[in-house]
């Protein structure tokens, strides 16, 4: 039995909780602390498994409060990052604290703030983009705000996107692929859709704007707090990195006849059910119906009955993947399954 779609007071309850726990870990120390990293790293696993599965249909596409949840969690991941740099740097907690501090606060900022900047950096509104495109310049990563959008959006499931793993290709070989790629690509697509408008480019922006948070980490801690900043983005690129890897693993648009490249459907993405990540990671599970409609609020995403689904929540799947032996095993017969029930490829 299905449960309903999730109102947007569990998104709100499931994404926002971690952040009073952390303030209070910077405060009180380890009990706070550990509670914050049990919530991000355990407890989102065990409640998808004793709670029945989402639905992702009949619901309506308007969603008032689903943009203000969105300006919450950014500007909380604006002001988080320099307040775990300064605890993490600091002399204030021991160094068990520290790493507590340092795997909840990064787990949060990949696991929530991505997907809230995610879905800021696809809203019509500049205000919103801009906030969105600022989590990932003080992530180190603004590059991510125009190759997702320019680039992996127009050629996911293709050879053309840096950002689509390949059947057998495991997640550190992709990383490396990825990382330079969607920044290569990224930067050229920008530069073509500018033409000759003046202003800076958007490259110019993220760059300048990821060295002044860095400015701003050493100023807080000095060499300390450049480690910290750097290493909280590495830790939550990591993570944007996985998600990439693992939605999209081994599927591919067929060649249509004359060359052109199938349109971009459900069978194009991984997809998971799990109620609580889907909650905590703002419905970025139901990833197929993003491609689709990527301007669909995060609450309306559904879930479509031609997604393949992966039989682990999301955040497990990027644990398996860690691992590439064991993440082709474990998906070789997922693929052939998803392969045997597709239309050959017309251009093979």
């Amino acid at each position: 039995m299905q449960a309903r779609p999730l109102p947007i007071a569990v998104f709100a309850l499931a994404a926002l909780l971690p952040l009073p726990l952390i303030t209070l870990g910077l405060a009180e120390g380890r009990v706070w602390l550990w509670a914050a990293f049990l919530y991000m790293g355990v407890l989102t696993l065990v409640l998808d498994q004793l709670v029945s599965l989402t639905s992702g249909n009949d619901v309506g596409e308007d969603f008032p409060a689903a943009d203000a949840l969105l300006v919450a969690i950014g500007l909380s991941a604006l002001l988080l990052l320099p307040l775990a740099t300064w605890g993490i740097a600091g002399d204030r907690l021991d160094i068990g604290e520290k790493l507590l501090l340092f795997f909840a606060t990064g787990f949060w900022l990949g696991q929530v703030a991505h997907p809230a900047a995610h879905e800021l950096i696809h809203r019509p509104t500049r205000p919103l983009f801009r906030l969105g495109a600022a989590i990932y310049v003080a992530l180190l990563f603004g590059q991510h705000a125009s190759a997702h959008r320019l680039v992996h959006h127009r050629a996911v499931a293709t050879r053309e996107d840096p950002n689509t793993a390949r059947e057998g290709e495991g997640f550190y070989r992709f990383a490396r692929r990825a990382w330079a790629g969607s920044f290569r690509e990224g930067a050229r697509a920008e530069t073509r859709l500018r033409g000759d408008r003046p202003g800076l480019h958007p490259y110019a922006l993220y760059l300048a704007g990821s060295a002044a948070a860095l400015v701003l980490a050493t100023l807080i801690a000095g060499l300390p707090g450049l480690l910290a900043w750097t290493g909280l983005a590495l830790h939550a690129q990591s993570q944007i990195l996985l998600s990439d890897y693992v939605q999209h693993y081994g599927l591919t648009r067929a060649r249509l006849p004359g060359g052109k490249t199938e349109p971009v459907g459900p069978a194009h993405s991984w997809n998971t059910a799990h109620w609580f990540t889907s909650a905590l990671m703002l419905n970025a599970p139901r990833h197929s119906d993003h491609h689709v409609h990527p301007g669909r609020p995060f609450p309306a995403l559904r879930l479509s009955e031609d997604a393949p689904r992966l039989p682990w929540p999301l955040p497990l799947a990027c644990m398996i993947a860690l691992f590439p032996g064991l993440w082709r095993r474990v998906m070789a017969p997922h693929l052939a399954r998803i392969r045997k029930s597709s239309p050959p490829d017309t251009a093979a």
